[in-house]
Formats: structure tokens, sequence, C-alpha cells
């Protein structure tokens, strides 16, 4: 077994843990730093909004060996508005510009034809008017809030308005260091990058849920024991899922790395460039917040209730005295909802890697008759 697999199954078995709930404050002052560098890149630079947003036309060319450099110039000059122009794959040209009517469109076309050395026929042009992407933006809108509220119901219902508003805020939170990233790097935004934003709603929910799922079973009568307070038992449903939901990622960064690396920045294929970028960020951001925002929120949360307060009262009460007759502390097996991760105190305590005691035998015969 690979060294990756034995860790995966010794987080499984909770022979080791990692406390992410006990650091929750540093992990929440990071996200809100990156949050507010996402936001401060929207505000200050803004959305690069392609073509399909603001109107204008698509030029193709056939494959030609005219630099991209002089291209540019040529369009620049004709229309009066900056032109981007990509080299494809295959060899040729895609020229955009901006808020061009017809006349101004056949006008360019020409100009190209003049500067390639062709017939303005064998340029392809292709007019996009603004109400088009305004369209395509208002639905997205609309999904994007319907998704919202229907998920927000979905895990009320299922789990509990606790866990909703922790998914919700980790929801939110990936969708802004998404879209700041774009801001930042001035990636254009056109039809693919709203697709690939709403894709990765369901991705940033993922492992959300299933870290939610284990915690609810195992919360099932936390109340009737004293070992582990609720956010103890949240660390533990954590680390339990921890290396699934590093490998599934993994799993899905690696063919998006490929489009966004290989597929647009080496052939030039600028579509994959739109939907890569926003699916790289997104998916990132998705495990990330389901690691160390979502679950340590609905810890804090759930501390707040009556119930949890007065558990984790007993509980340190249970191990202060455990301390003060010197014995480990950690209550009956039978207290245990299931086997223990490690030892809640150490893991409390240091914040690392921890490794349970063995208690089990400590004051006990050997097991010869004698």
């Amino acid at each position: 077994m690979s060294r990756l697999g034995t860790i995966g199954a010794r987080l499984y078995r909770g022979e080791i843990g990692y406390d992410f709930v006990a650091k929750r404050k540093f992990w929440y002052g990071v996200s809100i730093l990156i949050t507010i560098a996402a936001i401060v890149g929207l505000a200050v630079r803004g959305l690069n909004m392609g073509i399909e947003f603001k109107g204008g036309a698509v030029f193709t060319t056939p494959k030609t060996s005219v630099s991209v450099t002089q291209v540019q110039e040529t369009a620049t000059e004709t229309s009066g508005h900056h032109a981007i122009v990509q080299k494809l794959g295959n060899g040729t040209l895609r020229i955009q510009v901006s808020e061009l009517d017809t006349q101004q469109a056949n006008t360019v076309q020409t100009e190209l034809a003049k500067d390639l050395g062709i017939a303005s026929e064998k340029i392809n042009a292709e007019l996009v008017g603004p109400s088009w992407g305004e369209e395509i933006a208002n639905k997205a809108w609309t999904g994007l809030g319907v998704f919202m509220i229907l998920v927000v119901i979905y895990l009320a219902i299922a789990f509990e308005w606790r866990m909703a508003l922790a998914a919700l805020i980790a929801l939110i939170h990936d969708l802004t260091i998404t879209v700041g990233v774009y801001a930042l790097v001035g990636f254009e935004v056109t039809p693919g990058t709203v697709i690939g934003l709403l894709t990765i709603l369901g991705y940033s929910l993922y492992d959300t849920v299933v870290v939610f799922d284990g915690l609810k079973e195992g919360a099932v009568g936390i109340t009737k024991q004293t070992r582990f307070t609720y956010s103890e038992l949240a660390n533990r449903s954590l680390n339990g899922t921890l290396v699934r939901s590093i490998n599934t990622t993994v799993v899905a960064l690696l063919p998006v790395a490929g489009l966004l690396f290989i597929g647009g920045g080496f052939l030039g294929a600028g579509m994959l460039n739109d939907i890569s970028l926003s699916l790289f960020v997104g998916l990132a951001a998705g495990a990330y917040s389901s690691i160390f925002i979502a679950t340590p929120l609905v810890a804090d949360l759930k501390e707040r209730d009556p119930q949890m307060k007065a558990l984790r009262k007993r509980v340190l009460a249970k191990r202060a005295a455990a301390e003060r007759d010197g014995s480990p502390g950690t209550g009956s097996e039978d207290d245990a909802p299931d086997a223990p991760l490690g030892d809640p105190a150490a893991a409390g305590a240091g914040g690392g890697l921890v490794t349970p005691r063995a208690d089990r035998g400590r004051g006990r015969s050997s097991g010869r008759r004698r």
C-alpha cells in the first residue's frame, strides 16, 4: 500500500487525525483575506466582459503566417476600438472587436483581407449583439438564485438549518474567489465562463455534503455520552473523509488543468480558457471551503446550542476530574458513539496530527492465571 493510502486508512480507522476545528479562527482569517483580495480585484480591475456581452464583431481568418501583432494593429486602427487577436491551434486567427456595426465590420474585414493577402470572402465575420449576452447573464443569475434556494431548503430538511447556512456561506465564498481571480488575471468573461461558474456549484457542495452526512450519523445520541464535544465529533467526521476528498479533488483537477494549461496555453483555444479557469479555481476553492470553512462553521453554530454547551461542560469536567485522579479521562468505551479518532485533549491543545494513547489494558493484569 502506498504512503498516502496508509495515511488514509489510519485516518479512517481513527489512528491519527488533524484538528481542523480547533484552528478554525486561523482558517477563517485566511479565507477572509483571500475573499477581500478577490473583491478588491473585482472593484479595481473589473471583469473583462467578452464580446458576447458588449456586442461587436468576430473575424476568423484562414491559416496564415502573418503575426498576431500586425493583425491586431490593423484591426485596431481600422475600427478605432481595441482588438483582441488569438492564434488558434490550427494556425488560424480569431479577431474580436467590440462595439462595431455592420458597415464598420465590413470595413475591418476588407482591411484584414488586404493585410493577409487574401479575398475578403475567405474571412468569416460574425456580428454579435449585446442583447444576447445580457439575456444569457440574466438567465445565469436566475439559475444561480434558484439553485441556492433549493440547496438551502434541501440541506435544511435533510440535515439542519446550521448545515444549510454553512454550505451557503461556503458556496458564496467559492463563487467570490472564482470571479475575483477572473478580475485579477484579466481573462475574458464569455458564455463559457458562465457555464463553468454554474458547473462548479455542484462540485463545491459535494465534499461538504459528504462530511455533513457522516457528522449527522455520528451525532446521533451525542448528548448521552461524555467522551466527545460536538466540535471534536465534527473534526472526526472531517478526518474520516479527508483523504477521499483530496483524491476526488485531485482527480477532477487533472483533466481541467490539462484543458487550462495545455489546451488553452499551448494550443491557444480561447473557449477552453474561459471554461477551464472557472472550473479549476472553483474546484480548488470548493475543496478548501468544505474542509476549512463549512465544517468548522457548523461546529461553531452548533456549540451555541444549550444542549451542546451543557455537553461541553460535562466533557471538560470529566476530563478535569480524570486528570486530578491521574486516570486517562476518556471515559468508558461504551460512552463513545464510535471508536475514538485520537486523544481529544491532545488534539484540542496541539491542533496537529495526533495518535490515540494506548489506554486499553492500563492498570489491568496481563491475563495470566495464577
